[in-house]
């Protein structure tokens, strides 16, 4: 299967399955699962990946290859991003410290916003299969990333 991943497939793919990641992140916050300030960072890849996965595969569409650019683009956001979430899974392991702003019960600015609640970057908010959220992201951020670069091998001439 890998070895049909075109230009085309490898864009509509990791737009498709990035956009249904995104939209998982957004339902379990809405089932009531708040993310804390690092799983607001980790959206970030998502915001910028999906509008260059569009982008990379309309200009397969038309055979252009800065599709296979967008392409190679998007694996890198994808990849730093896998890099981040595993930092951050480290984090609610305790392999490592995370950030003092939003770990250990500490509170950094002042007094906190009572009306909202406070979620710690140390603590994941569940765990599906012994992964946390963050961990989730680690590794549909890889597959993402492994599926760009993939797609981005192929000539548009070579791909039928």
């Amino acid at each position: 299967m890998l070895n049909r991943l075109t230009p085309q497939r490898a864009s509509l793919l990791v737009a498709l399955m990035a956009t249904a990641a995104l939209a998982a992140a957004w339902g379990f916050q809405l089932a009531g699962y708040a993310p804390c300030p690092l799983c607001l960072y980790q959206r970030w890849a998502y915001y910028a990946g999906i509008p260059v996965t569009l982008a990379a595969l309309y200009l397969a569409l038309k055979k252009a290859p800065a599709a296979r650019v967008l392409l190679v683009l998007a694996g890198l956001m994808f990849l730093a991003n896998a890099v981040f979430a595993g930092w951050h899974a480290g984090i609610e392991w305790k392999f490592w410290p995370g950030p003092s702003t939003c770990t250990g019960g500490q509170l950094s600015g002042g007094l906190p916003d009572l009306s909202k609640p406070i979620v710690m970057c140390d603590v994941p908010a569940i765990r599906i299969f012994g992964i946390s959220l963050a961990g989730w992201n680690a590794l549909v951020c890889l597959a993402l990333a492994g599926l760009a670069f993939i797609g981005a091998r192929k000539r548009h001439a070579a791909a039928g």
